[in-house]
């Protein structure tokens, strides 16, 4: 057990190393990153936890979102390799399962829907990517090599090899791009609304081009007409009579 806590947190040093072109340094990572401290504490908390001694495991966690203001909840069970950036506000729930080498950025939550009791929170596959604000609420599983973007709120099924955006969240679909290597370019995902809307945009483009069109040939047509007509010279006006003239 004890090889293994050790092996975890060798994995999450070398994960923030891999993972965050600022850090320079191991030391510099042991040190200052928020996002290590507390998988470093809550891998205690939930050795505290798997051996019942639920209030110490809790003491500790409250602890580590004292210190780093990431609240991962210590029976919530997260693999090696984990990578929290800045990490602040990121909420891991009671039964989340966090998968091998997942990349986590401010402001995640792994959270439960309703008061069920039993599993309530999402499990995150291997190699996953989730942005910053994005929501993953509700027991369900979210695949491998999954990206889900920034501000997103995933309420179903994320299939592997997938991207999600959107609020609720939309799976887009990589046409035949399998990721191999865990992807960090959460800013550059696909957006569906946006495809929509650019699609509108073309069609009243259109019309207004159709009806440009459509009033310059009428006013040709006018021209033409007005053109063609015969010119009439214009008469003296005729007068009406006085009424006695029309009397007589």
């Amino acid at each position: 057990m004890a090889l293994s806590f050790w092996r975890s947190i060798k994995r999450d040093l070398q994960a923030a190393l891999e993972r965050d072109p600022a850090a320079r340094h191991w030391l510099e990572v042991v040190l200052l990153y928020p996002g290590f401290h507390a998988l470093v504490l809550h891998r205690v908390a939930h050795g505290l936890w798997r051996r019942r001694l639920y209030l110490l495991a809790r003491i500790l966690a409250h602890f580590s979102r004292f210190l780093t203001g990431i609240e991962i909840h210590p029976a919530a069970r997260i693999g090696p390799g984990c990578f929290i950036d800045h990490g602040m506000g990121v909420v891991i729930g009671e039964t989340a399962e966090v998968g091998e080498n997942v990349t986590l950025y401010q402001g995640v939550t792994l959270g439960g829907t309703g008061k069920e009791r039993g599993k309530r929170h999402p499990t995150i596959g291997n190699n996953v990517v989730i942005a910053t604000g994005a929501a993953v609420l509700g027991s369900f599983t979210v695949g491998d090599n999954a990206r889900i973007g920034a501000g997103s709120v995933v309420l179903s099924e994320v299939p592997p090899n997938s991207t999600v955006v959107g609020v609720p969240g939309r799976v887009v679909k990589e046409n035949g791009r399998r990721v191999d290597v865990i992807d960090l370019d959460h800013a550059n995902l696909p957006d569906p609304l946006e495809k929509v809307f650019r699609g509108m945009q073309r069609q009243i483009d259109a019309l207004e081009a159709r009806v440009r069109t459509l009033e310059r040939e009428l006013a040709e047509a006018r021209q033409r007409a007005e053109g063609d007509a015969p010119f009439v010279v214009p008469g003296p006006a005729k007068v009406a009579p006085p009424a006695e003239i029309r009397e007589q």
